[in-house]
């Protein structure tokens, strides 16, 4: 069982390389679904296998970060696409109604899979936070690479690529981490809705808004400290201005150093319920 995240990993990653290859060599568009589906879930299913032999209670069995994954996965995405396509409406505020959607319905998840257990430690509720939000992102990076096959000059199985490991890069660092937050201070509170679980699910919301308007605010960073005077008219009038290889240069490092100041605030939080769940494992343990 050592190490067994990493030989699921690799063997993962082997065979979804040989699915892409020989796709790309026959044309057989049969092996499609394949490499969707060994690109979205392989990152998350190895961070779960990880995360399993963490220190986790005998309490998280396997059936169990089964459910959280999948049931846990399938109804955070299914309650999401309904509630965005009811609520969400092009506005200032949109990012943060998509993080204060996403991340109330994994948290509902969290509760609705983990509603028969007796007892509760903060260490479990990472494990399972972290489950439910992994679902999650495999079942909607399975959707977002799906998408990115259809292009105006037919299937592209390049763009679908590039979407899977770009997606599979940003995974551990995305809804498993925020989800694991919920979950820590969730069960740390008993699994119930106190105080201090409302303000960690607007505290991730928040990190979730900020982590999908980054490139928005890059570019208007990028314009208040780059922009030229000609530029500034276009915009004024309607129109989107041409940009210098300078800003684009400028706009790519604010983008990514934004998302990397997102997900350390993130790790860190994280490290502080995992640090406070051992403190308080270690005072029942005397």
């Amino acid at each position: 069982m050592k190490r067994l995240w990493l030989r699921i990993f690799l063997t993962g990653f082997v065979l979804w390389v040989a699915t892409v290859l020989v796709t790309g060599w026959t044309g057989n568009s049969n092996l499609v679904p394949t490499v969707v589906l060994f690109g979205s879930f392989l990152v998350p299913v190895t961070f779960v296998v990880w995360a399993y032999g963490r220190g986790r209670s005998p309490r998280v069995t396997v059936e169990l970060l089964f459910m959280a994954f999948v049931v846990g996965g399938v109804l955070g995405v299914l309650g999401a696409s309904l509630l965005e396509s009811w609520l969400i409406r092009p506005s200032v505020l949109m990012y943060l109604a998509v993080g204060l959607i996403e991340e109330g319905v994994k948290l509902a998840a969290l509760m609705f899979v983990t509603r028969r257990m007796p007892h509760r430690s903060a260490r479990d509720g990472v494990i399972l936070g972290a489950t439910v939000g992994f679902g999650f992102a495999a079942f909607e990076s399975a959707g977002y690479a799906f998408n990115a096959l259809f292009t105006s000059g037919g299937l592209s199985l390049g763009q679908l690529v590039e979407t899977e490991v770009l997606r599979g890069i940003l995974t551990p660092v995305g809804h498993g981490l925020w989800t694991a937050i919920l979950g820590g201070v969730l069960f740390s509170a008993g699994g119930r809705l106190a105080n201090r679980v409302v303000l960690a699910y607007l505290g991730v919301s928040l990190l979730h808004a900020l982590w999908d308007s980054m490139s928005a605010i890059a570019i208007a960073v990028t314009l208040v400290l780059t922009g030229r005077p000609w530029q500034f008219e276009q915009l004024r009038i309607g129109r989107v201005p041409h940009v210098t290889e300078w800003q684009v240069h400028v706009y790519t490092l604010l983008n990514w150093a934004g998302l990397v100041v997102i997900s350390l605030v993130a790790l860190g939080w994280l490290w502080s319920e995992v640090r406070t769940a051992r403190h308080e494992q270690g005072i029942l343990s005397q």
